[in-house]
This record gives structure tokens, sequence and C-alpha cells, in this order.
């Protein structure tokens, strides 16, 4: 009887310990002793591993398949801008060919997707208008007067478009679905073309090709917070960050009064398009003088570092995965894959023969890169698993900012796509 008993005693207590534990996980207060158990006996629970913050992707919502109900249904084509022969070139994506062209008025520079992805605008830059296309139908509408539209941007909030007024170095604010200009902000650099917004969509960079700079604009309070000089005394693929130059300054005695191309080490530089990184820290800026990007930083925007890729390095595209961007180098014909991770070139794309790449889109799966052929009369499409160049269609003169259309993605930045 007496090991019948012990066993029980040690039942009891075991059993007395369970309960304990269950009370001190409950109240959530330390375990609790049960009476004829040392403390040394009694396990201490393990911590919950602290939860690791989830990881930014401005570009989460461009993902495959991930389609707004505003395009459901669409007819999926590619818009090509004809900036010589004024056309716009309408191709079929699944058979490769023109499958229809309408005309336009004054160097059509970009076919841009409206905010609520609606619309795509067509930038007649000469022409100071811009034409409206159904996606619906692919046809064009009624042009509507716009002074100087080399570019068009749409603010993150969709209440206002961002014209870039070239040639008339301003940036127009203006309403996104009438057009009707609301205020003209002028800049104090030349030639503004290209830009983006940071993440928390409160600033946007653009690039100012004709001098040298990069200028941050704060589009909410529409002031200038600061100019970006890409000027610089030494190498610029060296490490050491560069400031931004105070916009007061640049006014006052910066490069923009000074007319012409800003120059660094003795070569000019030409900024172009620009990208966010997909975490949302640096932008990649298009330097199609210095053939490379320049890595910006998007919170402070320094000059963080330079990365060669090629010859008239121009347009920027981010992958449907977030992990690379592809740059096209209008210069040599190629297109250099950079690994975002790397920051740096992990393979090169050659047009057989050169080529002309400039602006253009990638497909809604992401397994094609659209790109103009700027100075070859076609439009390039580059197999995104391999590298390889699978078709050359031939379009009218000098096609530019073409739009593959509907793409992934909530809303519309502007330029030829920037979703987010």
């Amino acid at each position: 009887m007496r090991r019948l008993e012990d066993g029980r005693g040690r039942l009891r207590a075991g059993t007395a310990l369970i309960v304990a534990l269950a009370c001190a996980s409950a109240c959530g207060g330390g375990p609790a002793v049960p009476a004829g158990v040392s403390r040394e006996e009694v396990p201490v629970p393990a911590k919950a591993p602290p939860k690791a913050p989830e990881k930014l992707d401005v570009y989460a919502h461009d993902r495959p398949g991930m389609l707004s109900p505003a395009v459901a249904g669409l007819p999926s084509r590619v818009y090509v801008p004809n900036s010589e022969s004024d056309t716009v070139s309408v191709i079929d994506p699944r058979t490769y060919r023109v499958i229809s062209r309408f005309r336009v008025h004054g160097r059509p520079q970009h076919v841009v997707p409206s905010w609520d992805l609606r619309t795509l605008w067509v930038n007649n830059n000469d022409g100071n208008t811009l034409t409206p296309i159904d996606p619906r139908t692919g046809r064009p509408g009624r042009p509507v007067p716009v002074d100087d539209p080399y570019n068009l941007y749409f603010t993150p909030d969709g209440r206002t478009a961002l014209v870039m007024a070239e040639r008339n170095n301003r940036l127009d604010f203006r309403d996104p679905h009438t057009m009707r200009l609301r205020h003209s902000l002028p800049m104090p650099c030349r030639g503004i073309n290209h830009g983006d917004f940071t993440a928390d969509e409160t600033v946007f960079l653009a690039s100012c090709e004709f001098s040298g700079q990069l200028v941050a604009v704060d589009t909410t309070t529409r002031r200038i917070l600061a100019v970006v000089d890409l000027a610089h005394p030494r190498a610029p693929h060296t490490e050491q960050a560069q400031h931004a130059v105070p916009h007061e300054h640049a006014q006052a005695g910066g490069h923009a009064a000074t007319g012409g191309h800003v120059t660094a080490g003795g070569r000019a530089s030409m900024p172009q398009d620009v990208k966010l990184s997909p975490d949302g820290t640096t932008f990649y800026v298009a330097d199609m003088a210095r053939n490379g990007v320049w890595l910006v930083g998007a919170k402070d925007f320094r000059v963080k570092r330079f990365v060669r890729t090629g010859a008239g390095a121009h347009g920027l595209y981010v992958s449907r995965d977030s992990r690379l961007l592809y740059v096209s180098n209008r210069g040599e014909g190629t297109v250099s894959v950079v690994s975002f991770a790397r920051r740096r070139p992990i393979a090169t794309w050659r047009i057989p023969g050169g080529g002309s790449p400039d602006m253009g889109g990638l497909s809604a799966d992401g397994r094609r890169l659209w790109l103009s052929g700027r100075y070859d009369g076609v439009v390039y499409v580059f197999d995104t698993g391999d590298g390889r160049l699978i078709r050359k269609i031939p379009v009218g003169a000098g096609p530019h900012g073409l739009a593959v259309y509907p793409q992934p993605g909530r809303y519309s930045l502007g330029h030829t796509g920037i979703f987010r």
C-alpha cells in the first residue's frame, strides 16, 4: 500500500503543478509553486520571439494578377507615341502586330495612365495638348489644351495632376480630370522631365536634365525642399555622400542660374528617369551622360554612390517581384539588370546589331519588357527570363514613352506606368 500511496501522492503533486502553471499562464503572472514542490522543479515558460516588423515594399500591389477592378475586362495593348511622325501606334501584345494607328498633333512624348486608371493621356509636347485615349476601345478623344506637357504625373491622393513643363522650367499643378491649371511652380533648375514619390508619398523627386540636378518638391505645400547638384569634384563612383543644395543657394548662385549642363569631374550629367527602391530608402536616377545610375537617399537627398550600367542610361523599370531594376542604355543598345540587394548590375541584355532602347514598361505578368527604339523606328520586346530579344516591331518615327496597359496596381502616379 505504501507504493500505491506514494504514487497517488506524486500524481496529486503533478496535477497541482499543471493547474498552477495553467493558472499562471492565464493570469499573466509568474508560475506559482504548489505545496511540496521546490521552485527549481517548476519549468519557466519560454517567451515568444518578438514579431519581426513587416518589410516595406512600395511595389507590393504590382504583382502579376493584381489588376484593379477599374481595369477589369480591358484588352491588353501597347500604346506607342511616335514623336517624329505625330502618331500613336497600338500593338496587340499577343500577336506582336500593330492593329491601329491614329494621328495626334505636335510631338507626342509619353502615354500616361491616369491616377484612376480609366484614361490614357498622350503628351503632345509641341502641340500643347493632351489627347485622351479610352483604353476600352483604344480610340482617342478630343485633345485638351495644356501648355508644354512633356511628361505627366499624379499626386498619390489623386487630387492633382503634375505637368512637367520642360521647356518652360515649370511644374504645373492641374485638375486631374479637366486639366485646368491651378498653380505654376517655377523650377530652380533646367529641363524638369521625370520623377517619383517617397514611400510616405509626401515628396516628389524630379530630374532636371539640362542643369544636371534633382529637385525635391512638397506637392501639398507646393514648396521646393532641396536641389541636389550632381556635380562632384571626385570620381562619381566613390561612396562619399554629397549634400543636397538648399533651394535658396541654388537660386542665388547655383548652377541653375548659369545655364548649360552641370559638369562633374569634367563631364556633364543629364539625369533622366527616377525610380524609388522597393524598400523606400533610395531613389535610383538614370544619368544619360554619365552612363549609369545615381543612388540618392530618400530621406536626406544625399547622393550615396554611382553605379555604371551602360552608355546613355535612360529608363528604369522594377521587376514584378521587386528584386530587380531594368535599366535601358539607349546609347549602346543594351539593358542592364541591377540587383536591388547587391546594388550593382548582375546581367546585361544586348540587342543583336545594336539599337536605341528608351522608355516603356513591363507586361502585366512581368515576363516581357517592352521598350521603344528611339532612333530606329521600332519597339523591342525582351524575355525577362533569359534576356533574349524576341521581337522588333516596326512603328512610326521617333518612338518614345510607350505604355503597356493595363498593368497591376491600385492607382497610377504617372509617366509610362508607375503604380502603387
